[in-house]
């Protein structure tokens, strides 16, 4: 893990501990209460831009997007920093996102009610990327799976199990989406989703950069989308550890990138099973989503 000095930083734990404050779960040894105390305090100004995902939704490929966008599709200016200190997350120690220059952009996985209250007066703007859970749930089992940061899984049905009672990272994922849609008003923010950049990823980069107040020529928009495709950020080696680094980190955090994997891990029992649940929590919630990459 590099911190803001450029400093490599290796994490090495054979188990992790999931500790609750304010409600949302965190690992001990990388988040602290006392920095998550002073978050929701932190200064935003106006143009500062936020990238909110639940876990394994696409934050590194946000931080390498919008790094992009604001060098002006210039790869040589992301060639010599990782993404966490290119886009940091406010919510680590460590890295400090109040000293980087205008525009700061940042990432984080909080929850509504932990987020800065600077950012509810619509000063700065918010991204919100959602991705479709069943591949959410499979992408955080398989993250858990091959870094030793984190426990092993004892099976995919167990894991499964406490995705749905909110037992990992960042606690549930229905209420993360559900209090940040609800919420929406308070803030200057986009929604996109994961599948629609998989899928048309000029078009989405646009929509970013429309909402950004960013212009981009043809020829930096064509340069920015090459370098976010899955592929090159995948052989990239600055961008691939994204935040965690060991044997298995590149593989962790681009493992396959593609709609509908959840396919391959439910049974159809366990499907039928997430979809009432689904259906029972997100139906106020009248966002869209893609289950499958037909």
């Amino acid at each position: 893990m590099q911190g803001a000095s450029g400093i490599r930083i290796h994490i090495i734990m054979s188990n992790y501990e999931l500790y609750q404050y304010k409600g949302c779960n965190f690992i001990s040894n990388i988040y602290t209460i006392e920095h998550l105390e002073k978050v929701q305090s932190f200064e935003i100004r106006h143009s500062d831009v936020v990238a909110v995902t639940y876990p394994k939704s696409g934050t590194v490929w946000m931080q390498q997007i919008l790094s992009l966008i604001f060098c002006d599709g210039d790869p040589a200016a992301i060639q010599s920093k990782s993404p966490i200190e290119r886009v940091p997350w406010i919510e680590i120690p460590f890295l400090n996102f109040l000293s980087n220059p205008t525009p700061r952009l940042a990432v984080t996985h909080l929850p509504y009610h932990l987020i800065p209250e600077d950012l509810k007066k619509k000063n700065g703007k918010v991204i919100y990327v959602i991705r479709n859970p069943k591949d959410v749930v499979v992408s955080l089992y398989h993250f858990q799976n091959y870094l030793t940061i984190l426990s092993t899984p004892s099976s995919f049905e167990d894991f499964l199990r406490e995705f749905l009672e909110g037992k990992v990272i960042f606690s549930s994922w229905f209420d993360h989406i559900h209090e940040w849609y609800t919420h929406k008003d308070e803030f200057n923010i986009l929604f996109i989703t994961y599948e629609e950049m998989k899928q048309d990823l000029r078009t989405s980069v646009q929509k970013i950069c429309d909402f950004l107040g960013k212009k981009l020529d043809d020829e930096k928009l064509d340069t920015v989308v090459k370098y976010c495709t899955f592929t090159n950020m995948k052989m990239n080696p600055v961008t691939k550890t994204g935040t965690i680094e060991n044997k298995s980190a590149s593989r962790a955090f681009f493992r396959k990138g593609i709609i509908g994997d959840w396919k391959n891990h439910f049974t159809v029992a366990q499907s039928e099973m997430f979809d009432g649940i689904f259906q029972e929590r997100m139906k106020d919630i009248p966002l869209k989503f893609i289950w499958d990459s037909k």
